[in-house]
């Protein structure tokens, strides 16, 4: 049975939407939007991440993407469809991987905190687990921000980047013994910001 978006009607009516968009026509790149975005978020990008939000982020990252190769589209005698939905399954693909890293970073910057809280009554314990898992990573970047570039640095090669002690300080072109010092200093430095970020942050229900 043929595919109902590769229908006749549906063809033409695809093709004189995309070349007015092309022109500027937002109207025409809406219509596109109403007509298949609710079957890509259904269809393709829920089963694939399995939260709401994601996937919105996902749908609104595909029609920017389109929006800006619109001109460049090619149109192979079958609808536009499919080409969204090759982006959605990129887009989905590329957000499980940004979770891996970003889980796998906040999981390094937990356990390097550990050593530096003074024990379990500590708020700043308690605070850093009741931070929602997303409000988690944007404080760790507005930490991460404020610190001096040098301490920065050496935090992202330890933690983020996952290297050596060694292969940190050559980076930095310090010896190790004054890299060992420099990573302590930094993470200091960034505890005495990080009680700042979640002093600010919003209570969670």
């Amino acid at each position: 049975m043929e595919s109902p978006w590769n229908a006749p009607e549906n063809l033409a009516w695809e093709r004189r939407c995309i070349a007015a968009a092309r022109k500027g026509d937002r109207a025409a790149f809406a219509e596109l939007y109403r007509r298949y975005a609710p079957e890509l978020f259904r269809r393709v990008l829920m089963p694939r991440l399995g939260n709401r939000q994601a996937a919105e982020d996902a749908l609104s990252e595909t029609f920017r993407t389109f929006l800006e190769r619109i001109d460049k589209y090619e149109d192979q005698g079958k609808s536009v469809w499919y080409w969204l939905a090759r982006v959605s399954v990129n887009k989905a693909t590329d957000m499980h991987r940004v979770k891996g890293r970003t889980n796998r970073a906040l999981a390094n910057f937990k356990s390097l905190l550990d050593p530096l809280r003074e024990g379990p009554g500590n708020p700043e314990s308690e605070a850093f687990v009741e931070i929602e898992k997303e409000r988690l990573g944007e404080a760790v970047q507005e930490t991460m921000e404020r610190l001096n570039p040098r301490y920065r640095r050496a935090i992202e090669l330890r933690f983020l980047e996952d290297k050596s002690r060694q292969d940190c300080a050559e980076a930095l072109e310090v010896k190790l013994g004054t890299f060992d010092v420099l990573i302590l200093r930094a993470l200091r430095a960034f505890r005495k910001e990080w009680e700042r970020t979640i002093g600010a942050a919003p209570e969670t229900s």
